[in-house]
């Protein structure tokens, strides 16, 4: 599992990226890859774990969790 801070998400748009630790492109991240119960949503600067799938658009964040 890779880990990172959340850079931003909108939660009326449902996206936004990830700044992954070590370095690198930021990670984009859909509210659907949000693995937690009730209201998918992240906060600024939150620490989650995840992993990087290969996107239509570029690296994306699937099986993201909140550590």
């Amino acid at each position: 599992m890779t880990q990172g801070t959340v850079k931003w998400f909108n939660a009326e748009k449902g996206f936004g990226f990830i700044s992954v630790d070590g370095g690198g492109a930021d990670v984009f991240v859909h509210h659907s890859a949000i693995q937690t119960t009730g209201y998918r949503s992240l906060d600024e600067n939150q620490r989650v774990e995840f992993e990087i799938v290969q996107g239509a658009k570029g690296p994306q964040a699937e099986a993201v969790r909140p550590i």
